[in-house]
């Protein structure tokens, strides 16, 4: 920033570099009221990777009953494939991997819960048969030389059964990681958890055996916590951290949840600790506040407000 702000003040014992894997426009807009049309979504992703995000979530293919606000799919993969990011897209079964694979796609992510009530909610699926039913799709994804990341939601607490067991959502956690997923990212989807206990779970990740190296984590501001607990993750040493641009998302299948941590809140502290990310802090701003032009209202992203109101 021209201002000389944030001050950078670096920890050395945070990690000195964070990849940003950025979810707005498949979690962010998964979530809005209205389809936004293709050619935006595809300038949306274009924006985000000239802004400096290397990893950047595209869509998912699922099937348009459940997310119709992405039923777009195939005609906005082939928009965006050929940048040079990294274009991960959900896939909830083996239909929607061939579906991801007849265009082209060189990352999948599968989608599974640490609780019985949102499998139930979200997979119409126990735990267990939902994880049964990711594990083909898993093996043929990476028998075709896919990447796959496994996303675990509920880890932190559920609308319905309120507190999770740490031991629950290692189990599950560790089932996805024997699936052969190369990251597993631990979602707080209703935006309940504190530091203390992001880092009693990471801690009990790797008692359990799965390495910190293969953990992201994915954080809701529901409570206001998001920034704190990814700095708990990182002192922990995470250094994958999800977010979604302009703090767009929530949940379709979890009425409680509000925004995902907002990806310029998220730049905005790692620019002070003196942590790499590759992110245009300016450019990102602007592509938020296009967007949130896009879509009829104001970002709720703090750094975006801020940085917009100063610029006026």
């Amino acid at each position: 920033m021209s201002t000389g702000l944030p001050m950078t003040v670096a920890d050395p014992a945070l990690p000195a570099r964070v990849r940003i894997h950025e979810v707005g426009p498949r979690d962010g807009l998964q979530n809005e009221k209205t389809a936004v049309p293709t050619e935006v979504k595809a300038e949306f992703i274009r924006r985000l990777a000239a802004a400096g995000l290397g990893t950047v979530e595209a869509t998912s293919f699922v099937h348009p009953k459940w997310v119709p606000q992405l039923a777009d799919a195939e005609e906005l993969f082939p928009r965006v494939r050929d940048l040079p990011v990294r274009l991960p897209v959900l896939v909830p079964n083996e239909r929607g991997l061939d579906r991801a694979l007849a265009l082209g796609a060189r990352e999948v992510a599968v989608f599974a819960s640490a609780t019985e009530s949102f499998a139930k909610a979200n997979l119409n699926r126990t735990v267990d048969e939902a994880l049964a039913m990711f594990a083909p799709t898993v093996t043929r994804a990476i028998e075709a030389g896919l990447k796959v990341r496994g996303y675990l939601s509920m880890c932190f607490g559920d609308p319905w059964e309120g507190a999770v067991p740490v031991e629950q959502v290692v189990r599950v956690t560790k089932a996805l990681a024997d699936m052969g997923c190369d990251e597993l990212s631990l979602g707080d989807t209703i935006g309940v958890a504190t530091p203390g206990h992001v880092a009693r779970l990471l801690r009990a990740l790797n008692e359990a055996g799965v390495p910190t190296s293969r953990l992201a984590v994915h954080f809701h501001d529901t409570y206001g916590q998001a920034l704190s607990n990814t700095l708990a993750a990182l002192r922990h040493g995470v250094t994958t951290v999800d977010a979604s641009a302009g703090g767009l998302g929530g949940c379709p299948y979890a009425k409680s949840a509000t925004g995902n941590l907002a990806t310029e809140d998220l730049v905005w502290m790692l620019d002070g600790l003196g942590i790499e990310t590759g992110v245009d802090l300016a450019a990102l701003t602007a592509t938020s506040g296009w967007m949130a032009e896009q879509l009829g209202r104001p970002s709720p992203s703090r750094t975006v407000r801020a940085l917009s109101h100063k610029e006026s």
